[in-house]
């Protein structure tokens, strides 16, 4: 099995924050990883993203000429990134953000409105954390518990304090995937 999910948004979303939460809970669960952020110039407000890949093999190279999985977070994303996915993909978008849909017929769209639902709940900058949960509910590329129950050393003791709102979000978007199936 060789997974490959490229997640992308705005900088200043937390996306590279919900993968890198992704590659640790991977790791964890005894698998192969390899996460590879990607940043503009900018400190926030420029295109960023993360790809990471997910195997029960050594991976020859981190970078996916076809990923299985998008997560998207903007409508620029889906611009840059809709003609990567594999045929046969998923794309998960923000529908509180993205206004375009995929152009491509070959893949399978998931719509979350996770601005919505931080903004109505936990608060607008957890947005990440809750598509983190849909993504990884539908996906079960890796467990939740994996993730909630290493959050301490994936934040460290810096940002310590962002534990119980973080795992919220994860949880929200556990119940909005639960809901959807």
């Amino acid at each position: 099995m060789l997974i490959k999910t490229v997640m992308s948004g705005i900088g200043g979303q937390g996306i590279l924050f919900s993968g890198l939460c992704m590659a640790w809970a991977a790791m964890y669960e005894g698998h192969f990883v390899t996460y590879l952020p990607s940043y503009g110039a900018e400190m926030r407000g420029g295109v960023t993203s993360c790809t990471i890949a997910i195997s029960d093999e050594e991976i020859a190279s981190p970078i996916p000429s076809a990923p299985d999985y998008l997560v998207l977070m903007d409508n620029l994303s889906l611009a840059r990134l809709q003609s990567q996915c594999a045929s046969g993909g998923e794309v998960f978008i923000n529908t509180s953000i993205v206004s375009d849909r995929p152009i491509r017929g070959d893949i399978e769209l998931v719509e979350i409105p996770v601005t919505d639902l931080a903004e109505s709940s936990i608060g607008v900058r957890y947005a990440n954390m809750i598509m983190l949960g849909a993504f990884i509910g539908r996906t079960h590329l890796v467990k939740a518990s994996t993730i909630i129950g290493n959050m301490d050393k994936i934040l460290g003791k810096e940002k310590a304090r962002f534990k119980d709102k973080n795992i919220e979000a994860i949880n929200i978007g556990l119940e909005y995937t639960s809901k959807e199936t």
